[in-house]
């Protein structure tokens, strides 16, 4: 069985390397680096996107909170869904606008100093996310070669192989690498799901053998850090601090306006959003159900300690040898895609509104992109050591998501569809947003704060502070130029 699996992961290993070397060959310029030329077709964006979405949030910290709350953990990714319905009308605004990063469109529509904030949140929000990519990767070679490979090596391993194969050829490795992962992992899950169903003993057997929470729509929300059983005011407002930051991030998400950037046309953008609703709908309400299933096959043991560890471990002992070793390499698979994606993304920030904006303005193709491949590798450090030293995959994630959908989502909003928001009230929104969930956990806010603040997540509060700041400054500052408000007009 461990040769079987080494002989997918291989070939998947070797597959996407070979993917980026040839994509590399390919490039010749910063378009073609940053954006893949603006030649993405419909059918690509579609599966790029579906990848680039679901990485170690859903596979370990979405099935980590459905190992804890059942079906309740639906609503992480329902955040996602509303999201796409109000990004069906953005894509099209967004690739006709075509630049390169999200600070080019905070710049454009509000100020430099909108941009240069934009920028560190971007940088602090996509580098956590790619943190716990390289973690649950760690944790699934350690599940596969327990003996062999540790989970800290397993993440150094990971860390390396993504940092060399996205720092070769960019959005055009990134983008083709995720067609061949987005079509297995789906497949795949479409296979699994039903078998571990009856592996279960149906859905009469299911609930026989998990608590009947699981089935709830709060699932185990109401239960507070002392176990007690709380009113569902309490449930509804946890079950919100896992769908709004999803949602925030989802609307705000760079990587995907970089990939709006790179598509084709605008109609090609417009597709591919109708294609990722689908595909998101379908897939990640598999990845909770294959959780909620393996919890039902394994309620104690190593994988009751590590619940993040729920997929891979029920891949590895619940499923059938060729079935499971696909579904252990489509995880992998779309961890390596997934870290691609936010370790470049920020990467493009360095260069593009850092770089070439205030350091070297006229830089040739050529340096740019070995100043490019230079920013990815060391973005790929810090990020490898954050998930040296974090525990909670999904504790990281809900901070990643707070940081990035408090200071960034509500002024990208504003930026497309409301025209009395200000530079300066945009500046004063980013600021406070991520200074909020910064200092939030910190012991000299936290131990000051009443104990019903103290123990929420700190995306309400960011949240309300930024949204609140932006309105403010924007009443008491000059109004918005035509020049400004038309490169993003219908």
């Amino acid at each position: 069985m461990s040769v079987l699996y080494v002989v997918v992961l291989a070939i998947i290993s070797v597959s996407l390397m070979a993917v980026a070397l040839y994509r590399t060959s390919r490039v010749k310029t910063k378009a073609d680096y940053l954006v893949a030329g603006r030649s993405l077709p419909a059918i690509v964006l579609v599966l790029t996107l579906l990848t680039s979405w679901i990485g170690a949030g859903s596979l370990f910290a979405g099935a980590e909170n459905a190992y804890k709350n059942g079906f309740a953990a639906l609503w992480q990714p329902a955040g996602g869904w509303l999201g796409l319905l109000l990004i069906y009308f953005i894509a099209p605004r967004a690739r006709k606008f075509a630049q390169f990063t999200l600070p080019d469109l905070l710049e454009a529509r509000y100020n430099q100093t909108a941009r240069v904030l934009g920028t560190f949140a971007i940088l602090f929000a996509y580098v956590g996310i790619t943190s716990y990519q390289f973690k649950g990767g760690g944790d699934v070679l350690h599940l596969i070669f327990p003996e062999t490979i540790s989970a800290q090596l397993g993440t150094y391993l990971i860390a390396a192989f993504v940092i060399i194969s996205t720092a070769l050829a960019g959005m055009s490795s990134v983008a083709y690498m995720d067609v061949a992962i987005g079509s297995l992992v789906t497949v795949i899950c479409v296979i699994a799901a039903p078998y571990l169903l009856m592996q279960a003993g149906g859905w009469a057997a299911l609930h026989t053998s998990l608590p009947p929470a699981y089935f709830t729509w709060l699932g185990n929300f109401r239960i507070d850090s002392h176990g007690v059983e709380q009113p569902v005011v309490f449930g509804v407002i946890k079950g919100l601090e896992f769908l709004v930051p999803t949602l925030l991030l989802m609307l705000g998400n760079q990587v995907m306006y970089q990939k709006f950037f790179s598509a084709k046309s605008e109609r090609d953008a417009k597709i591919s959003v109708a294609g990722w609703i689908v595909g998101t709908l379908v897939l990640e309400t598999l990845i909770v159900a294959i959780a909620v299933f393996g919890r039902a096959l394994y309620p104690t043991g190593e994988v009751a300690l590590h619940p993040r560890e729920i997929i891979p471990y029920t891949a590895r002992h619940g499923l059938p040898a060729v079935l499971g070793a696909l579904l252990l390499g489509a995880v992998f698979a779309k961890v390596i895609s997934t870290a691609s994606n936010y370790l470049f993304s920020p990467a493009t920030n360095l260069i593009n509104d850092v770089f070439v904006r205030y350091i070297s303005p006229g830089a040739t193709d050529k340096r740019v992109l070995i100043i490019s491949r230079l920013a990815v590798v060391l973005l790929g450090c810090w990020a490898l050591y954050q998930a040296v030293y974090a525990e909670s995959i999904l504790q990281k994630m809900l901070w990643a998501y707070t940081i990035y959908s408090a200071a960034l989502t509500p002024v990208v909003l504003a930026a497309f569809y409301s025209k009395r928001v200000t530079a300066w009230g945009a500046v004063a929104a980013i600021a406070g947003g991520t200074l909020v969930t910064l200092t939030w956990d910190l012991r000299a806010v936290h131990d000051n704060l009443p104990a019903v603040i103290a123990q929420r997540d700190a995306i309400f509060p960011a949240l309300i502070v930024a949204v609140v700041l932006m309105i403010v400054v924007s009443l008491f500052t000059p109004k918005p130029t035509e020049k400004q408000l038309a490169q993003l007009a219908d």
